[in-house]
């Protein structure tokens, strides 16, 4: 009998050239992968189109105490960006801006922002949109509350314009100096919230 062949331990015999094949394969798929990722990221948060309307008339606007002393008539926005109505009215306010320009200032300000607080207070916001009317002199002439329809703000805003009467429309209510100045001379009213 022949000497039965020891068991040798045996090498793992590599195919050639089958794994770095592997490998740049799967390189390539990964990278695909990660290319359409990155394609649908992009496309999802708004490829290569222009800032929001909202965002892009906010950063344009002059500062408020700039537009009320430039000799121009200033239509003020309250809004923020989370607002459906103020979403849905800024194609709107950015053609009435472009349509009335060197004409008519429009000014947004975010409601969000803490830097505005001292106007939230001063204009009593307490709903957005809130529009706040003023003549070229920087008077208040009016506020407007809720959302504007296109034609709407073509109204207002050409009454701005015109030193006209503000339109007869709901939520528009004109400012009267008389209230203000009634309100110095007398005692301040309790508030809702005054429990005094």
């Amino acid at each position: 009998m022949s000497p039965e062949p020891t068991a040798s331990p045996t090498r793992p015999q590599a195919l050639p050239q089958a794994g770095p094949l592997l490998d740049r394969r799967a390189r390539m798929l990964l990278a695909a992968l990660a290319a359409v990722l990155a394609v649908a990221l992009f496309a999802l948060r708004g490829g290569l189109q222009p800032a929001a309307p909202l965002e892009k008339l906010a950063r344009q606007s002059l500062d408020l105490p700039v537009a009320l002393a430039n000799g121009r008539p200033t239509l003020v926005e309250f809004y923020a960006d989370w607002c459906e109505a103020c979403q849905a009215m800024a194609p709107a306010m950015e053609a009435i801006e472009q349509q009335n320009r060197g004409a008519l200032d429009v000014v947004l300000l975010n409601v969000d922002n803490p830097r505005w607080q001292p106007e939230l207070e001063r204009f009593e916001v307490n709903g957005i949109p809130q529009l706040e009317l003023f003549a070229a002199d920087g008077r208040p002439v009016g506020r407007s509350l809720g959302a504007r329809s296109r034609p709407e703000l073509e109204a207002l805003s050409g009454a701005l314009i015109a030193a006209a009467p503000l339109p007869r429309l709901a939520g528009v209510g004109t400012v009267s100096s008389l209230g203000q100045a009634a309100g110095a001379a007398t005692a301040p009213l309790a508030g809702p919230r005054s429990h005094g």
